[in-house]
């Protein structure tokens, strides 16, 4: 086979405009030394994929979006050492290559994950983007671990992000988990995943007061617009923040009297820059046990079929709505 199908965008058009996205026949990637060559089975979106999409013109050229991906390699490249053809797997790609919403993707292996036995490549492809996103902040940013206690607020508990970072909270710290959701199908969906107690943001600091009255000591963040003060009230002396969006003029001042910290988490960090990658190899291998064990569970809600512009579409018309619970997932050719 040397063509495949795949979805692609040529413009950056609302998602609503059937020219946004398009089926196309492109040429079946090469992989490259360290590169495999992955059968895609099911990929899932996430905002960043709408964010390129609308932000992102390729001046005509079909370029492929997508980045969580799980699949079967075929293909190995010459100094390839972890997996081999056959193997199932899953990742979140890269921004800097192209998108896993092709039948055939290539990926450096050293980013790709053995798929967890125990889910269905739909409900793995759900994981790889907001679980290394949600780990990289656990153990990265905030630097915690199976002894670590105190609380954690995570913002948009029943988002993408929020719904893994739940969970892995809970199965590999000691921390004592809020998570804000605001309407009843998003609160019993966190509250399923582990969540303690749930805050409403709507009014965020009097309700996270209720349920922890002497504040908080981390704050994961997917909205930090115009909360900067609120987290400034809401943690304590030495707290700490991780965002991952990227408000224009950000204010970070009020923080400084309680000497809070202010990080930003971006999983693509790593394979852009070339650095320590094997530590997404072997995370993503971490989470895929935490799964078969039990301890944690796919984050799909949604699941659409076949791959094609029609759903992808669709996948980016409800991620765009940003009151999607869990994860949306689009699998098959």
């Amino acid at each position: 086979m040397t063509t495949m199908r795949a979805v692609a965008y040529r413009k950056s058009l609302p998602v609503t405009d059937p020219a946004a996205l398009e089926d196309v026949e492109l040429p079946v990637p090469e992989p490259g030394p360290h590169d495999l060559l992955v059968r895609v089975e099911a990929v899932s979106v996430n905002p960043v994929d709408t964010k390129v999409r609308a932000g992102s013109d390729p001046g005509g050229e079909p370029r492929v979006l997508g980045f969580d991906a799980a699949g079967v390699v075929t293909a190995t490249g010459a100094e390839v050492t972890l997996f081999r053809p056959g193997d199932e797997v899953y990742y979140a790609g890269t921004i800097d290559r192209p998108g896993t919403n092709a039948e055939y993707h290539v990926v450096d292996e050293r980013i790709v994950g053995p798929k967890p036995r125990s889910l269905s490549f739909a409900q793995a492809a759900a994981l790889p983007l907001t679980t290394i996103t949600a780990y990289e902040t656990l153990h990265d940013r905030f630097r915690v671990g199976p002894d670590s206690t105190g609380t954690l607020l995570v913002l948009a508990g029943a988002g993408g992000v929020g719904s893994i970072l739940i969970q892995l909270a809970r199965a590999l710290t000691g921390l004592t988990v809020v998570a804000t959701a605001s309407r009843p199908e998003s609160r019993d969906w966190v509250r399923s995943l582990g969540a303690h107690h749930v805050a409403d943001h709507r009014d965020l600091v009097a309700s996270v007061r209720e349920v922890a009255p002497d504040g908080v000591d981390y704050v994961f963040s997917p909205n930090t617009a115009g909360r900067i003060e609120e987290f400034a009230e809401l943690l304590r002396p030495g707290g700490a923040i991780t965002a991952i969006d990227e408000p224009p003029g950000l204010e970070l001042l009020p923080l400084k009297g309680k000497s809070i910290s202010f990080h930003w988490e971006l999983m693509f960090t790593r394979p852009l820059h070339g650095w320590d990658l094997i530590a997404q190899h072997n995370l993503l291998a971490h989470v895929a046990e935490l799964v078969d064990v039990g301890a944690v569970r796919t984050t799909l809600t949604t699941e659409l079929k076949p791959i094609n512009a029609s759903t992808v579409r669709q996948a980016h018309e409800l991620t765009e709505t940003g009151r999607t619970v869990g994860k949306t997932v689009i699998s098959g050719f």
